[in-house]
């Protein structure tokens, strides 16, 4: 997938970059993995917690208080920071809980939530990962999301 989105980008004179809290710059990391990615990818923010999330990427403290830094309002926060940050056209960002611990009731690990945004257009997801251990939780979420802006590039 990375390479078909790096390819995607690169005929569209798209630029991208991510914003990453659970996948802890996983994202960045396959897409950095495909060579020609230079020529599209600006760079990641890995704001694991709320304080980058609000002094990097421009979250609002009020949206993390009321909502929570997994949740769908975070995340579109995020990705409008991100692309405003880095100057791209195009982003990726994630905000969820990996586990082992850290879930709740409500939101059990492997919740996600995920934003991806072309140009104007932003679209969120939330992502309800079957439990299967922290570095295969991050891996199961990275292909997801990748899946999720590929639909969106395929779109355009």
């Amino acid at each position: 997938m990375a390479t078909e989105i790096t390819g995607r980008l690169i005929a569209r004179d798209y630029t991208l970059a991510t914003a990453e809290s659970c996948t802890g710059g996983a994202i960045a990391a396959a897409i950095t993995s495909i060579a020609g990615c230079s020529a599209v990818f600006n760079g990641t923010v890995v704001a694991y917690c709320n304080a980058v999330k609000s002094s990097v990427l421009g979250v609002e403290k009020s949206t993390l208080d009321e909502w929570g830094a997994v949740s769908e309002p975070v995340v579109r926060e995020m990705v409008a920071g991100v692309k405003k940050t880095m100057g791209t056209v195009c982003a990726i960002a994630t905000s969820g809980i990996a586990g082992p611990g850290g879930g709740t009731p409500s939101k059990p690990v492997g919740t996600v939530w995920v934003a991806v945004s072309v140009g104007d257009r932003i679209a969120t997801r939330m992502l309800r990962l079957v439990d299967a251990g922290r570095v295969r939780n991050i891996e199961n979420a990275v292909a997801e999301c990748l899946a999720f802006f590929l639909e969106m590039l395929r779109e355009e």
